[in-house]
């Protein structure tokens, strides 16, 4: 009998695509989920893939390998070419895992056409990570290639499905006619950061410096997100909620500006400080208060505003104006 590894991402799609494997009769099915600096909801995935079935549940981390799951390109970010480098990635090491364990093949809930990726790229990717044959797409086998389970036996094409992404067909009445409650899913939009609107551009300005860590990746998230090139970084935490994430990833050297009325924002603005005038740190403190109090909910007229250095014990008073929408507009990146 055979074995095979599924790549569980928590999505509708992984679940019914696992699923519709055990239903062959396959002796043995792994789950193997992959953590990495973009995706959310490890936890909640586990308590899901744990509440459905009683089998193997591994993970792993993607940290070292980040970079491949941006894949900006050439030019201008694309969420297509982050899909193909993070669906490779995952094969590559998905094979890797299936070899170790003993496993036959892999399970994944891709569908054809979803996120652009038709038939050339499942098979270029599949290809270039060495797995031809042995990735099994059961949501839209009977549209694609032949795979081994298939020529074996293992598994049965005619029960496998034609989905593709425009098709119209829902995944929920399909999982309710395999007799599965799944009461929350983790589909991509909210699973994995580089799904949202902003966060690909800002990754893409990101990954041209040198040097950056973990802590200058998670700012990326914050809906307001500023930056005065080359190296000026302003984010700022508006609701009690942000500003307590947002205090979690001060460190000493940076710079932290808050307006002193009730719901005022907070902002962490970081930079190269150690290369700057002493000009070109007030300037750069002008701007920065001017965007924090464009957020804060006061009147036009120049309103004070408090700042102090992390690795410094006083704090200091500037009086500024908001910047206005078309300025404001120059320095966010979106």
């Amino acid at each position: 009998m055979a074995k095979a590894v599924a790549l569980f991402s928590g999505s509708l799609a992984s679940v019914i695509a696992t699923k519709l494997v055990m239903e062959e009769g396959v002796e043995e099915v792994r789950l193997l989920h992959f953590r990495s600096p973009f995706f959310r909801d490890y936890e909640s995935i586990k308590e899901l893939a744990q509440g459905l079935w009683n089998v193997s549940f591994r993970s792993q981390s993607l940290k070292k390998e980040f970079r491949e799951l941006s894949n900006p390109g050439d030019g201008a970010y694309q969420l297509r070419l982050s899909c193909l480098g993070c669906r490779k990635l995952m094969l590559r090491k998905g094979l890797r895992y299936m070899k170790r364990v003993g496993a036959d093949f892999l399970i994944t809930g891709e569908i054809l056409g979803k996120r652009g990726l038709g038939l050339f790229e499942l098979e270029e990717i599949t290809r270039e990570a060495g797995a031809e044959g042995l990735v099994l797409r059961p949501l839209s086998a009977k549209l694609l290639p032949e795979t081994v389970p298939e020529r074996e036996g293992w598994v049965e094409r005619a029960h496998l499905l034609d989905l593709q992404e425009g098709g119209g067909n829902g995944l929920r009445p399909l999982a309710a006619k395999l007799g599965m409650v799944v009461k929350e899913d983790f589909p991509a939009e909210r699973r994995c950061k580089l799904t949202q609107p902003f966060f690909g551009t800002r990754l893409e300005d990101l990954l041209q410096e040198k040097d950056f860590t973990m802590n200058s990746l998670e700012l990326l998230e914050f809906p307001l997100y500023y930056k005065k090139p080359p190296d000026v970084k302003i984010v700022l935490g508006l609701d009690d909620e942000e500003k307590r994430r947002l205090q979690t990833f001060f460190l000493p050297e940076d710079l932290r500006i808050y307006v002193p009325v009730q719901a005022g924002p907070m902002a962490l603005v970081r930079a190269n400080w150690g290369m700057k005038s002493s000009k070109d740190i007030e300037e750069i403190i002008e701007l920065a208060a001017r965007i924090a109090v464009a957020h804060a909910p006061v009147k036009w007229g120049k309103v004070q505003t408090n700042y102090r250095f992390e690795n410094g014990g006083e704090t200091f008073r500037i009086n500024v104006a908001p910047l206005p929408p078309h300025e404001l507009r120059k320095y966010y990146v979106r």
